[in-house]
């Protein structure tokens, strides 16, 4: 689906017109330029290359830097494709924030922050094991049981155990844009959204 790549800024809190406090997202989307149009007779598939925020020439190989004065664009640092975009679209032309609207309803994907190594509590949500009665003393967070002995005599893939957490593509969906300010390219957007301050967001319709 169509879309944006944006900048997370931070969160915020609106009242809607029933009174409500809402916890909001606000975003930097755009302005993004098209720096890319694949085609399936070229390149296998349909898609649209989009870039956000610039880049220093310095910090681009030949390769880049040819990429980017056929688009007719100054370098930048991020680059995602997008599917099945709604409208036309030349190389070199830019999206702004207007591409949405109030009230529509948009999945945003990004990377969530990284947690480091976890025990079984905080990362699955396991309740603990036992009380600390009765000269317990060091099992209140631990996993318990991770499968039989004797048969099958190993632990099955996929079991729930202490590991990395966070640090991965996360993609929350049916989110609202309560606002759009054209002005600045911020969208106002209910609820949370994957990530850190200032990470690179995708929205897509």
């Amino acid at each position: 689906m169509s879309g944006l790549i944006g900048k997370k800024i931070g969160m915020t809190s609106l009242y809607d017109e029933k009174g409500n406090n809402l916890a909001c997202t606000i975003i930097e989307a755009g302005p993004c330029v098209v720096t890319q149009i694949k085609n399936e007779e070229k390149d296998g598939y349909n898609s649209v290359q989009l870039g956000f925020l610039d880049k220093k020439d310095r910090n681009i190989n030949k390769a880049e830097a040819g990429h980017f004065k056929n688009a007719k664009t100054t370098p930048k640092s991020n680059l995602f494709e997008f599917k099945n975009f709604e409208n036309e679209l030349s190389v070199g032309d830019v999206l702004n924030v207007d591409h949405f609207i109030e009230g529509e309803f948009v999945d945003i994907s990004g990377t969530s922050k990284g947690k480091g190594f976890q025990g079984v509590v905080k990362r699955h949500g396991f309740a603990g094991v036992g009380q600390s009665t009765h000269g317990q003393h060091n099992r209140l967070r631990a996993p318990g049981s991770i499968g039989a002995a004797s048969y099958p005599a190993r632990v099955f893939k996929g079991m729930k155990m202490a590991g990395q957490m966070g640090n991965e593509k996360v993609t929350v969906q049916n989110l609202k844009v309560i606002k759009v300010v054209p002005e600045k390219n911020l969208l106002v957007i209910k609820g949370c959204v994957p990530g850190h301050k200032n990470s690179i967001v995708t929205i897509r319709k």
